[in-house]
């Protein structure tokens, strides 16, 4: 008996294994595929963040240790200003996309005629080439012939330089990613909205409760575990904005526009300091995962909080 059992143990364990190797050897290519092209990449840009090198195939990558990371902290002086525009831009521009979404999200919760139409028409500017926005930003915002300094004439206000002001361009820049990355917001908070359940806002109309405080005590709280989510991902895409920063500044005028992502650029593939260039990228690569790490613990502190 004792034997017999033993047998049986013996085989469910190896038709357990069995399973899980054959799962695993389902997913294994893909999952080794995906660690080598991730690794790679930030495996040599660390090493690269301890030479110097420009780039050149007769002349091999020379070990400097951590003088790249010392002059960016002590003899640049584009990198703090830098880290600061980066942060300005991120935190204006998400937080109002964040606002202006889940306003949007309110007004399309409810149906109404035309709403599948209105829905996917607020999509278009999020399903829309970076470039070939920032081309038509460009456009509208030009001068002598753009838009809105037309609109600005025909008023009799006086025109804009906007891009071309070192006190405008980067706030112009905050404008027109919010307007690409708004409807983002909106359709992460629209299906948290309607994931919703309905039994506290009826228990709060049965307490006489207006749509004002229902919004305030109910709604909210319930959807912050959402807006988390919604704030990280769109943060992180944020902090890396490399696209319409390029296309339509360059990082100028002068160097109002400079970002992390647009030195690293520069660094790298204008002025040849490809060692410097992978130095500046390591630091970002911390700034974004130190970002990242608070939100998670953030979403999951309300997460554990709400189960409580």
């Amino acid at each position: 008996m004792t034997t017999l059992t033993a047998t049986r143990t013996r085989f469910r364990l190896d038709h357990r294994f069995r399973r899980r190797f054959y799962r695993l050897s389902f997913i294994l290519p893909a999952v080794i595929f995906v660690v080598v092209m991730m690794a790679f990449p930030v495996v040599y840009n660390g090493w690269l963040s301890f030479h110097e090198w420009t780039g050149s195939a007769r002349r091999d990558p020379v070990y400097v240790g951590t003088e790249n990371y010392t002059e960016l902290v002590t003899e640049s002086d584009r990198f703090f200003p830098a880290v600061q525009r980066t942060f300005l831009f991120t935190a204006v521009a998400v937080s109002l996309e964040l606002v202006f979404g889940i306003g949007i999200a309110l007004l399309l919760r409810d149906a109404f005629p035309g709403h599948n139409i209105i829905k996917t028409m607020i999509l278009l500017p999020m399903v829309a080439t970076p470039v070939a926005i920032s081309m038509a930003w460009l456009l509208m915002l030009e001068p002598t012939i753009g838009v809105f300094n037309k609109i600005l004439r025909d008023i009799g206000l006086t025109p804009q330089p906007f891009l071309g002001s070192q006190d405008q361009a980067l706030w112009v820049l905050m404008a027109v990613d919010i307007w690409q990355w708004t409807p983002m917001m909106a359709m992460i908070t629209l299906a948290g909205l309607l994931s919703l359940p309905d039994e506290p806002y009826e228990a709060a109309l049965v307490d006489g409760a207006t749509a004002v405080r229902s919004f305030i005590h109910i709604t909210l709280p319930l959807l912050v575990p959402t807006l988390l989510t919604a704030v990280l991902l769109r943060s992180i895409e944020a902090l890396k904005t490399f696209d319409i920063i390029y296309t339509m500044t360059r990082g100028g005028p002068g160097f109002s526009t400079e970002t992390l992502n647009t030195l690293a650029y520069v660094r790298a593939f204008e002025y040849f300091r490809l060692g410097q260039a992978s130095a500046l990228l390591v630091v970002f690569f911390v700034i974004v995962l130190g970002v990242s790490v608070i939100f998670v613990q953030m979403r999951r502190a309300v997460s554990v909080r709400q189960a409580q």
